[in-house]
């Protein structure tokens, strides 16, 4: 089993100082998982709302779970709204012995009912799949091409992982979509994945995806803000420097899982993952996916001006207010590049770093260091 002690620790924090604390995150990411390992040995009751004596259980919440102490998790809660009202009085009241630990499919609707229901209860972790610093660098390759949901990652074989992805990708579509009160046809969200699949690590550009698939911008712009919404897709905003040069202004597009990505692509292996001309692009969102998980940065952006001058990730450290910089490239011995020093000077970063497939850490300027993407872990800052 892979250890995921870095959520074990901040959960245990969270429960010690907020009434409710919510783990977000897509499904099958492993968040009843790490419930279940977090309460080993802890009173706790468990309540999972895709199961139907648990529903009947909590027909009369408020007695139901006004009566417990300890740790009560409450999964899939975004299946009954209504206890995001009740927890906000039970925890209001006086001697409340109770903690709630509640799960859910990250989505806006979630999101919007816990923040207004409990606003200023709840504390928030973000859950994802595994990352670099979980499976070890030696896992590097296999991450990338299948992706960081538990049951893709861990599965027997390449053919294994894949089928369990299409299922993922079906059930997606066709349940979980659906069940978040969201009335799209399955068959135009898949054809806007597949479709996003190519535009991976672009700039967004709603018009021409929209007379692509013969559809308005805003609804093709409600189509990315569900992905996103539900954890498949990142959009990562470009930064906006006062520098007297037209920056770029619309986010970049990223498959948060590179196993979704190549699944949608039809590369079930390695060997065709590179082979494929975009190979490079796939490399890219793997990497600011793990730099993210690793670096933990409040915010983060790109980026960019319309004369080719720009740095993949940026972001600004909440506590110095210093500023970071990476550049991601798929080569075994990457070159400083004329934009690299335009990014160093234009935002003022105070070190820039390059991440390649390589195994080895060298410095090529006093500012800018070459490493591996599992050497993010040994940064200082």
């Amino acid at each position: 089993m892979v250890k995921r002690d870095y959520y074990i620790k901040r959960l245990s924090k969270a429960v010690k100082r907020s009434s409710i604390t919510a783990i977000l995150g897509p499904r099958q990411c492993g968040k009843t998982t790490l419930a279940r390992i977090f309460t080993k040995g802890r009173k706790a009751y468990h309540f999972d709302l895709e199961s139907q004596p648990d529903r009947f259980r909590l027909q009369n919440a408020e007695l139901v779970l006004g009566s417990l102490s300890g740790i009560v998790v409450i999964d899939e809660i975004q299946a009954m709204p209504e206890l995001f009202a009740v927890l906000r009085v039970l925890v209001d009241k006086p001697g409340c012995r109770a903690r709630f630990l509640i799960l859910g499919s990250a989505s806006p609707h979630i999101v919007r009912n816990v923040s207004e229901t409990l606003a200023g209860r709840v504390e928030f972790i973000e859950l994802a799949g595994f990352d670099i610093t979980e499976t070890g660098d030696r896992s590097l390759d296999k991450l990338w091409s299948r992706g960081c949901f538990p049951r893709s990652f861990l599965a027997k074989s390449d053919d294994d992982s894949m089928a369990w992805r299409d299922g993922f990708i079906k059930t997606f579509l066709e349940r979980d979509i659906p069940q978040l009160g969201i009335t799209i046809p399955s068959s135009a969200m898949r054809r806007f994945w597949m479709m996003l699949a190519h535009y991976h690590g672009q700039i967004w550009n709603a018009s021409e995806i929209g007379r692509s698939m013969g559809l308005s911008d805003k609804t093709v712009r409600s189509y990315l803000d569900i992905l996103t919404g539900t954890f498949m897709i990142r959009q990562l905003q470009p930064w906006h420097e006062n520098i007297g040069k037209r920056q770029i202004k619309s986010p970049k597009v990223y498959f948060r899982d590179t196993g979704l990505l190549h699944n949608l692509l039809g590369l079930g292996n390695m060997h065709s993952l590179l082979a494929y001309p975009r190979a490079g692009a796939s490399w890219e969102g793997f990497i600011i996916e793990q730099a993210l998980r690793i670096m933990r940065p409040a915010e983060a952006f790109f980026w960019g001006t319309h004369v080719g001058n720009e740095i993949d990730l940026f972001f600004i450290h909440k506590l110095t207010g210093k500023r970071y910089g990476f550049e991601i490239k798929f080569a075994e011995a990457p070159k400083v590049t004329k934009s690299m020093y335009t990014a160093l000077e234009d935002l003022g970063l105070e070190h820039m770093w390059v991440i390649y497939p390589g195994k080895h850490t060298y410095p090529v300027h006093e500012k800018i260091t070459v490493m591996p993407v599992y050497e993010c872990r040994n940064i200082r800052i």
